[in-house]
Parts: C-alpha cells; structure tokens; sequence
C-alpha cells in the first residue's frame, strides 16, 4: 500500500473513530481532585523507568541504527508516517474535530478536539522547558566510530537554549505530543463508551508507543528521552481532560470556547460563517 494512501487512512480513522454517537449527556460527575495519590504513583513508576531505561539506551541505539534494521523500507515508511502524526499532525487533528463540532453542534467532538489540542500544548511547552534545562546531546551527535560508541551522557545544563535543537533530546517532543493525545482520547471515550476503554486504551498508547519508537529509529532520541516524553504527555492528557470535567466543569475556558456556534449567513450562503462566542450557561 502507497505511504500516503497509509497516512490518509490513518489520519481518517482517528478523525472518526472518537465520534461518539450518543445524544449529549446532562448529568455531571462528582468533582475530585485535579491531583491524586495515584498520580504519584504513576510519576514514580515513570520516573523509575526513565531511569532504568539510560543505562541501556547505547544498547537500543545501536540495535535500531544497525545496517539490518535501517535498510528496511517498511520500517522507514512507519518511522515517517506515525511521526508525522504526531507532529504537526496532533494539531491539524485537534483542530480539525473542534471547528467541525463546532460547525456540526457535536459538543463531544469539539470537547475532544479543544482538550485533545490543549493537552498537546500544555505538555510540549512543559517539555520545551526541560530540552532547554537539560541540555541533552542527540544520539546523532556522537556517532559511534570502531574505537568508540554512542555517548549518551553529554548533558549540559541550559545548553539547549545556547547550542540549538542538537542538544535539546531529552525529553522527547513527538512523544509528549502523541501521548497528551492519546491521554486525552482514552480519557473522553471512556465517558461515552466505557466498555470499550480496553480496546481504545491499548490502541491510542500503542500508536504513541510506535512514535516514541520512531524517533529512536531515526536516530534522534535516546530510550530514556522516549520514556520521559511518555510521562509528560500522558500527565498532560489525563490533567486536562480531569480538570475539565472532573475538578472544574464549569470553567471560563470551556464556557467560551465550547460555548461558541457557527450560524449560516443572512444571504443563506454556507461559503460565509459567522462565529459567534458567548459563554455558555452555568
């Protein structure tokens, strides 16, 4: 199959699959906290494996940068397509499901897109942060020779802002953008179909799992940046969506943003939309 009929149909098949077709619900959840117990436990599991993962990332690096492995057609075509729906892509979808909610008065379809968009920003501006602070030279920037190997230890406090985007590797960006989506996803379909969660679950962190590791396979992050980017991401998606819905559903945020809608023009032409924003009612 054609790499870009691949990535139409793939594009499309997340455009449609979080559709929920249901008639909007009315009843609200009991507000909970926007952090919890667990949550600690999950930073520590990741933070745990983030750990245990450097010193094997030379190990993973020379696995996926051997002659075998980027000599393969398929593998370069995957490598490409899932990180290019990671990014740009997270935000071409995002946007995308918001105006058509909009346009469509689906209140479900642009809730996900405007949570799903705002959990990839929240997440990738956090990561910015820590690639600028850390200071982390990419794999490519020591190439092994016959005397040496990989060098996954060059850090440099603050380099990422002097030295440019060659030493901003840690954490991994297209692994926050695809993990703070599939977060989100996950989190908003399981309101609406709760008994699929063990099929969109598994689904969504495996397509951001294959990103992660495309961005080893091209050589521009270390295991231990992948496994970072993964706990950033998924943070940001299951906070947002949390916060939204969960902590504070009646937020400035959502009123206006969700509260907008698209009327026809006076003239009865669909090629002039108006927009109109007010917040929603309480």
């Amino acid at each position: 199959m054609p790499t870009r009929l691949l990535r139409a149909l793939f594009v499309t098949g997340i455009l449609v699959l979080p559709v929920p077709a249901r008639a909007q619900t009315t009843q609200s959840a009991p507000r909970v906290p926007l952090f919890t117990v667990n949550d600690a436990y999950l930073a520590g599991g990741f933070i745990a494996g983030t750990v245990l993962l450097h010193p094997v990332d030379e190990l993973f690096a020379r696995r996926l940068q051997n002659k075998s492995s980027q000599s393969s057609r398929f593998l370069q075509d995957v490598a490409v397509t899932f990180r290019t729906i990671a990014e740009p892509g997270a935000f071409f979808i995002g946007g995308g499901l918001y105006i058509a909610g909009r346009a469509s008065k689906q209140r479900d379809m642009a809730d996900l897109g405007l949570h799903g968009t705002e959990a990839v920003v929240l997440g990738s501006v956090f990561a910015g942060v820590l690639k600028d602070a850390f200071g982390r030279a990419r794999p490519f920037v020591h190439p092994p020779t016959d005397s040496t190997g990989f060098n996954p230890n060059d850090w440099q406090f603050g380099r990422g802002l002097t030295s440019g985007d060659n030493y901003r590797s840690f954490p991994s960006g297209h692994s926050v953008a695809a993990f703070a989506a599939a977060a989100a996803v996950v989190n908003e379909t399981s309101r609406w179909w709760p008994d699929l969660t063990w099929v969109i679950g598994p689904a969504m962190y495996g397509g951001a799992g294959i990103v992660g590791l495309s961005r080893m396979y091209n050589n521009r992050h270390w295991a231990s940046d992948v496994m970072m980017g993964a706990a950033i991401g998924t943070f940001a998606g299951n906070k947002v969506v949390r916060y939204h819905h969960r902590t504070n559903p009646t937020n400035k945020f959502d009123r206006w943003l969700l509260g907008a809608s698209v009327h026809q023009s006076a003239s009865g032409s669909y090629s002039s939309l108006n927009w109109t924003f007010a917040p929603a009612p309480r």
